[in-house]
């Protein structure tokens, strides 16, 4: 991997990672189109630690009274009902699915959910998910309603994620629409869910980073930089659009790219495998 591609892929994770458009599918398929090798799943996981420390920037005032209420309720009494210590809670909780479902499917997430066909299948699949979930929504739950059982289904929903095409946000913020809550809080929730989780999954793989033909250290650091950067802009401007306006836009986007994608590899000028997997 080069250093263009790397910043090419960078500005893609950045802009795509917090839109529930699914990042790991634009990083898929920006790749194929551009007729460079499959990323892979290593690289997409630690440059995702990039648009990560964007969420902790952004919510960093709300991460740090959380982090600190849920220490304290480890020893006082008095903190186990605070709002902020249960959502720590609740955000260890959600992350244990895709915990389970990321050591179980692993070879299935380097290889088999890597082919196209299966990525257009779900960006389509999960448009209209998160259509209906946007309609039919009641909207009047807030983060303090969060129960157990509501953690542990956005955290499904998260985990559904590992296949390219689903979306970490599209996926979890359908989830909270479902159960009720409202867009903001369900995507404050799908970003703070998220934090553990591609954490823990980009320092696992970072020891995959410059083996063999995997990618190199520059360019992947590289790649981080440049989406932490514009993950951030992201973060704010999609913060203030969903306060006004429903995610329609995305659900049209998802749909047509997904039908592109089958009439690009139906008519030869895609190769569902296009890449070298590694």
């Amino acid at each position: 991997m080069g250093w263009f591609e790397a910043l090419v892929l960078g500005l893609v994770q950045g802009l795509t990672e917090f839109l529930p458009i699914s990042s790991s599918a634009h990083l898929r398929i920006t790749a194929a189109l551009a007729g460079w090798d499959d990323p892979g799943a290593a690289f997409t996981a630690v440059i995702q630690i990039g648009t990560e420390l964007a969420v902790i920037l952004y919510f960093g005032e709300k991460i740090g009274r959380i982090i600190r209420a849920w220490f304290r309720s480890l020893y006082s009494r008095k903190y186990r009902h605070d709002p902020d210590a249960r959502l720590g809670w609740l955000v260890i909780i959600g992350s244990i699915p895709i915990v389970v479902f990321g050591l179980l499917f692993q070879d299935d997430i380097h290889h088999t959910f890597r082919d196209l066909r299966i990525t257009a299948t779900v960006l389509i699949v999960f448009g209209v998910v998160l259509a209906i979930a946007d309609r039919v929504g009641a909207q009047t739950r807030d983060l303090d309603h969060l129960t157990v059982p509501h953690g542990l289904g956005y955290g499904f929903a998260q985990a559904l994620a590992l296949i390219p095409g689903v979306s970490r946000s599209g996926g979890t913020v359908s989830a909270g629409l479902l159960l009720g809550y409202r867009r903001a809080e369900a995507t404050e929730y799908a970003f703070l869910l998220a934090v553990p989780a591609v954490f823990g999954s980009g320092l696992y793989e970072l020891t995959k980073i410059g083996e063999g033909t995997g990618p190199r250290w520059g360019p992947t650091i590289l790649a981080t930089l440049v989406s932490f950067g514009v993950g951030y802009a992201v973060i704010a401007w999609l913060m203030n659009f969903i306060k006004t306006r429903s995610y329609l836009p995305f659900v049209v986007y998802r749909i047509a790219l997904g039908v592109l994608l089958f009439v690009l590899m139906a008519t030869g000028a895609l190769d569902p495998a296009a890449g070298p997997q590694f």
